[in-house]
């Protein structure tokens, strides 16, 4: 299985986080192997100056092209809230996951009709690279799950 997390955010030397986000990756391979995959661009920061539509429309622009392949999941705040074995299931028998994780604007609609599902992990707002870690450590729980590992007890 591979499992792809894209999120708008700046490619950079992530230290706060870094050292979870390696450690969330390492022990997820025994069931999948998990990628993370930032964009960022000038288009993006372009549209940050005009308005939260342009922001919006340049994130769907610049996600688009990681939706060729797999199920598709946008986290969206404001979307159907699930606990870790309704996510699990997200991750039963599937060969490729792409998991999105927006900008500072969020998604536009079109962008969260074109995944197969929106989720959410509740109604607090989370840093880029906070959300990022729990994510990966969603990931990892809902794989132990389904392999019956006893990490999730």
């Amino acid at each position: 299985m591979k499992i792809n997390l894209v999120i708008i955010d700046k490619k950079g030397k992530e230290t706060l986080y870094s050292g979870l986000i390696a450690h969330y990756k390492k022990i997820a391979k025994p069931f999948a192997t998990v990628e993370v995959i930032e964009v960022f661009g000038k288009e993006i920061a372009k549209a940050h100056d005009i308005s939260v539509q342009a922001s919006q429309k340049s994130y769907t622009k610049a996600l688009e092209k990681y939706m060729q392949t797999g199920i598709n999941i946008a986290l969206d705040p404001s979307s159907k809230e699930v606990d870790s074995y309704e996510f699990a299931k997200l991750l039963k028998d599937k060969i490729e996951i792409n998991f999105f994780i927006g900008g500072a604007y969020g998604f536009e609609e079109d962008f969260l009709r074109k995944c197969d599902f929106a989720i959410s992990f509740g109604k607090i707002t989370l840093s880029h690279k906070l959300v990022k870690v729990v994510l990966l450590e969603q990931i990892f729980r809902g794989l132990t799950i389904n392999n019956n590992h006893p990490y999730h007890k």
